[in-house]
């Protein structure tokens, strides 16, 4: 017999919970996580990558949306607020929740160092369940840092690594690329 799951929270019953809190929070694989707040650094770099995507993504069918946008996971009945969500094609709603979509194309994800190791791992795995994610890209807050993970055609996922101010970092989704320099533009380590 199985042990039994203390403190599970379904999928449904965190919708409700979610939609009025004052505060947000995860969901992953049942159990509810608060959402901490943000250094100065991290939302320079949110704000840098956001400005330039934005802009580059102009009549594109493509758009960019910022961490109050929910992602659904549904292979880990898992929720989450990335940074930064590209969508490419029409939104995917979950049950017609306007907060929540299924269909991310490129994720985003600021680290902390209380956060990398969540961002690197569990999230990760969370994330290369969906479908339609093709990009994972972490920034670091506390130094010079990018890493993307790029889903290759047989489903493998290629890593790469900046640590260079002078480099950019390439978006091959959606053909963009954007300098190191531009993404850090502001922040002080």
């Amino acid at each position: 017999m199985a042990a039994p799951i203390l403190n599970y929270v379904s999928p449904t019953d965190y919708l409700i919970i979610e939609q009025a809190a004052k505060d947000k929070h995860e969901l992953h694989q049942g159990r509810v996580v608060a959402m901490a707040g943000a250094s100065l650094a991290h939302n320079e770099i949110v704000s840098n990558v956001f400005g330039v995507i934005k802009s580059f993504l102009k009549g594109n069918s493509c758009r960019i949306y910022p961490s109050d946008l929910r992602i659904h996971i549904p292979s880990s009945d898992s929720f989450t607020y990335p940074d930064l969500s590209i969508v490419c094609g029409k939104p995917e709603m979950l049950d017609g929740q306007f907060d929540t979509i299924t269909n991310p194309t490129v994720i985003l994800e600021v680290m902390s160092p209380s956060t990398e190791q969540y961002d690197r791992g569990t999230k990760f795995f969370y994330y290369m369940q969906i479908p339609s994610l093709k990009e994972y890209i972490l920034i670091s807050s506390s130094n010079l840092y990018i890493q993307t993970a790029s889903k290759q055609t047989d489903g493998s996922w290629k890593f790469d690594e900046i640590t260079d101010n002078n480099a950019s970092l390439s978006i091959q989704t959606i053909g963009n690329t954007i300098g190191v320099n531009e993404i850090y533009e502001n922040v002080k380590f």
